[in-house]
């Protein structure tokens, strides 16, 4: 039971010299890349950069200890960085230590939704969001992100918290433009994009090893940090308008209660459920994506414990609501990476940093953070998904449509809801309208298939139909009224089978439907039975009166149903295929 709840206890089992150098590599490579997104992502979040130093210390051991996945990197990530600033930003104002301290609490409640949420297996839940919302999401989302950092790109200011507000605040302020800062960010995009393509082929071509040249590809962020503080402090540019970072703190995360103020987390507590399961998506796709590749299991329950204990911990250490990523999640993995102990060997680095390196990001631009953010998010955007849902699933289109819009005209919160809302909504519609077959037996066969697919024997007297769906609330109508038309509309019909092959629950409203049914139909002297019942279904039939009224029988096969109430049909479809 101990191991379950701590899988640190084992994977340290087998623990040794050629794991640990595996792992200290990754680690190394994780941190130069950590080091520069959590200052990025969050000044995304409107935050203090050092909390994003902080965000990836602590939280990082936590999740070494209590997460399931050997090649995970949790920390700060864009979308849920948007989501903070989204949350935070309608509370208090930027820069001000409300700010910080909601962002804190934020962390804390998320932290004990996550780990509630693991105690108790509920991580089911996270399956009403599907896929084209989140895909939908992302897109949006990503748009809103790439858009809110322009600002720090043209050195203006600009403000909104949806793409519409954003657009309109940067062309009001676009003739304020720094073209020096301009230059910075417009430089920084052009060396991330040319690292993440062009340097690999370079590399390889100077006789470095193909994987080595594809992780070192990755230290583009670092690059363009070094290359961007050193001209910005050579330059003087800081005196020309170009923003800085300045003054970090240096040291040791300020470790500290948040704050319980239970106003604060009323307000809090509803978004903080938002960004615990966006962030558990994106976090667990990561894990068993990567999980696969090396025939490795992650426990989605457990998961959530190791992400909850993440976000506690970075509470207490003054940082703001983390995930797992996965852009640095692939490079972990492609460095090497055997045990969640990389992740805390890059905590131990990122700790090294904030207590030694601070001092020299005094002069790191705002543009070459905004240009990190850009490039990384650039990755989620997913235009053909748009296309490929558009042409499989129309009602599975209208609900990622709906989470672009109003995530990009409303904001990220309503968003999601709304993707969620309208996801359950079409659920409940396509459902309550089944997929339904009269069927008939495929001649030399004991297969019964759709009258209007297969050539078929079918008599008059026998109504056979299938649905092809559970019957619960939204549905027990729909089925009512199937079987009355048909047996007002055919004064043949003595006999209607219930073919349940595709039925796995039958709820107390589709019961009473039945009830309902057996009971009309006794009246017209047609005899209701049922086929193909699937086991849990029958348990739960023989726990009320229905079968006990029922005016036919349950048959095991169509067949027997068939053959049972007509012999000479069923005998006939089988000669069939012998004089054939």
């Amino acid at each position: 039971m101990l191991k379950k709840y701590l899988p640190i206890l084992a994977w340290s089992k087998g623990y040794n010299r050629s794991i640990l150098t595996d792992d200290l590599v990754a680690a190394l490579i994780v941190t130069i890349m950590i080091i520069p997104q959590s200052l990025a992502y969050a000044l995304l979040a409107g935050l203090p950069p050092e909390m994003g130093l902080y965000a990836a210390i602590l939280p990082l051991m936590a999740y070494a200890m209590f997460g399931t996945s050997r090649a995970l990197a949790v920390g700060p990530v864009a979308v849920v960085s948007l989501m903070t600033a989204a949350v935070v930003g309608d509370m208090a104002l930027q820069g001000t230590a409300e700010y910080a301290a909601a962002a804190i609490a934020l962390a804390m409640i998320s932290g004990i939704i996550l780990l509630v949420m693991g105690l108790f297996r509920l991580g089911f839940l996270v399956n009403f969001l599907s896929h084209p919302v989140i895909s939908g999401f992302m897109t949006a989302a990503t748009l809103i992100i790439a858009t809110s950092q322009i600002k720090h790109i043209f050195g203006i200011n600009a403000s909104g918290s949806n793409l519409i507000a954003l657009i309109g605040s940067l062309v009001q302020n676009v003739t304020d433009v720094n073209f020096v800062t301009l230059a910075i960010g417009a430089t920084s995009i052009g060396i991330l994009y040319w690292a993440r393509t062009g340097m690999k082929p370079i590399l390889v071509r100077y006789g470095i090893n193909e994987k080595l040249a594809g992780i070192l590809s990755k230290t583009g962020p670092i690059i363009v940090v070094v290359l961007t503080t050193a001209v910005t402090w050579a330059f003087g540019l800081a005196e020309r308008g170009v923003s800085v970072v300045g003054t970090l703190p240096s040291g040791f995360p300020p470790f500290a209660l948040p704050s319980f103020d239970m106003e604060i987390w009323g307000q809090l507590v509803g978004s903080a459920v938002l960004i615990s399961i966006v962030g558990f998506v994106e976090s667990i796709s990561v894990a068993q994506t990567l999980a696969a590749k090396r025939r490795q299991q992650v426990s989605p329950d457990q998961e959530l414990i190791g992400l909850g204990a993440a976000n506690i911990a970075s509470a207490f250490s003054g940082g703001y609501p983390v995930t797992g990523g996965l852009s640095r999640s692939m490079v972990n993995f492609d460095s090497g990476a055997k045990t969640p102990a990389a992740g805390g060997f890059t905590a131990v680095g990122v700790l090294v940093a904030a207590i030694f390196l601070t001092p020299l990001l005094f002069f790191l631009p705002k543009a070459t953070l905004a240009a990190i953010i850009i490039v990384a998010v650039s990755s989620l955007l997913n235009f053909g998904s748009l296309k490929q849902t558009w042409h499989y699933s129309r009602t599975d289109f209208a609900a990622m449509a709906a989470t672009i819009i109003l995530t990009l005209t409303v904001g990220v919160e309503l968003g999601i809801i709304a993707g969620v809302s309208v996801s359950i909504f079409l659920h409940l519609y396509r459902t309550s309208q089944p997929h339904s077959a009269i069927v008939g037996q495929v001649p030399g066969t004991e297969h019964f298939r759709n009258v209007n697919r297969h050539e078929v024997i079918v008599t008059p007297e026998i109504f056979t139909i299938r649905i092809d769906e559970s019957l619960y609330f939204p549905n027990a109508r729909f089925l009512e009224d199937k079987i009355y038309s048909a047996v007002a509309s055919d004064d043949q019909i003595e006999h209607v089978v219930l073919m349940c092959s595709a039925v796995n629950f039958i709820d107390a409203s589709a019961l009473e439907s039945l009830e309902a049914i057996n009971e009309r139909l006794g009246h017209l002297n047609v005899m209701l039975h049922l086929s193909e019942v699937k086991g849990p279904v029958m348990d739960r039939l023989k726990r009320s009166h229905f079968l006990e009224h029922l005016s036919g029988r349950v048959y095991l096969t169509q067949y027997d149903a068939v053959h049972t109430i007509n012999p000479h049909v069923a005998n006939r479809a089988m000669e069939m295929s012998r004089v054939e």
